[in-house]
């Protein structure tokens, strides 16, 4: 029978590598977590360039007017639309002016 007193046992190697191997899968899933969220951002920030371009066009190209319609034809015209058909004003972002000290 031989010993082996100063040799490690395989066992310990074993279970020293589901440690590390419990170790990178935490690692995995945290960073995948993480990816999501950037992934989220990412999108959230274009839309939000998109937004804030369109904006700036619409500010150095506005939209022509429809021609007025004599008041007869207006009155028509407004009593044969419906509610819903009416769409809502658009928004618009009022950015603070930044105070220079």
């Amino acid at each position: 029978m031989r010993f082996h007193l100063f040799e490690p046992r395989p066992e310990a190697h074993i279970r020293k590598s589901l440690e590390y191997l419990a170790e990178a899968n935490l690692a995995w899933v945290e960073h995948q977590a993480a990816a999501e969220h950037h992934a989220a951002l990412a999108r959230m920030y274009a839309e939000r360039i998109a937004r804030i371009e369109l904006e700036i066009k619409d500010i150095h190209h506005p939209r022509s007017m429809p021609p007025r319609q004599p008041p007869e034809e207006a009155r028509e015209d407004r009593d044969s639309r419906d509610e819903g058909e009416r769409g809502r004003p658009e928004s618009v972002v009022v950015y603070p002016s930044r105070v220079t000290r």
